[in-house]
C-alpha cells in the first residue's frame, strides 16, 4: 500500500489558543497511529497562526517532510485582524504546496467562537485533527502511487 519507504510527516501548530491547538496535535497523532503507524512525525510549535507558512516554507527547503499538517485556531473578535491573518494564512500554505509539491494538509480554523473551536477541536463529531490525519494517510497514498507509476491511479478509500 505505502511501499517501503518510511513516510515522514511534519506537524506545524500554533501555541496561540493552546486548549485547541493542543487537541487537535493530540487527534492527529491518535489517528495517524492507525492510518500510518510507521510514519515519523515531527511536531514543531510557533507562536501564531502567521508564523506557520514561513516555518512549513523552511522545513519544505530543508527536503524534511513528505506531508506537512498545519494546525492553528483563531477565533474572530471585533475587527478585521482574524479574516486577514486567516486569508494570509491559507494563501502562504496553498502557495508552498504549489511551488514545492509537497501535500500541506490546512487545518487552521477561523472559527466565530470559542463554541465552534470546541467543537471542532474537542469533540469527536467534527474533530479537524481526525480529519488532518486521515487527508494526510489519504495523500500519502495518491503521492506513493504517483511516484511509483508516474501516472496518477487514485484508489477511493472510506475513512468515514
Amino acid at each position: 500500500m505505502l511501499g517501503r519507504k518510511r513516510i515522514r510527516l511534519a506537524i506545524v501548530a500554533s501555541k496561540y489558543n493552546e486548549r485547541y491547538t493542543d487537541a487537535l496535535v493530540d487527534a492527529v497523532i491518535d489517528e495517524l497511529g492507525e492510518f500510518l503507524p510507521q510514519a515519523r512525525v515531527d511536531l514543531v510549535r510557533v507562536p501564531g497562526a502567521f508564523e506557520i507558512p514561513v516555518t512549513v516554507k523552511a522545513l519544505v527547503s530543508l527536503d524534511i517532510p513528505s506531508i506537512v499538517i498545519a494546525l492553528g485556531v483563531i477565533v474572530k473578535g471585533e475587527t478585521a485582524h482574524a479574516e486577514l491573518v486567516a486569508q494570509s494564512v491559507t494563501d502562504g500554505l496553498q502557495q508552498i504546496a504549489l511551488q514545492t509539491l509537497v501535500p500541506i494538509i490546512h487545518e487552521v480554523l477561523l472559527v466565530e467562537n470559542e463554541q465552534q473551536a470546541a467543537d471542532r477541536c474537542l469533540g469527536q463529531d467534527m474533530n479537524r485533527g481526525i480529519e488532518a490525519a486521515r487527508a494526510a494517510a489519504a495523500m500519502v497514498e495518491v503521492f506513493g502511487e504517483i511516484n511509483r507509476s508516474g501516472n496518477l491511479r487514485m484508489h477511493p478509500r472510506n475513512f468515514s
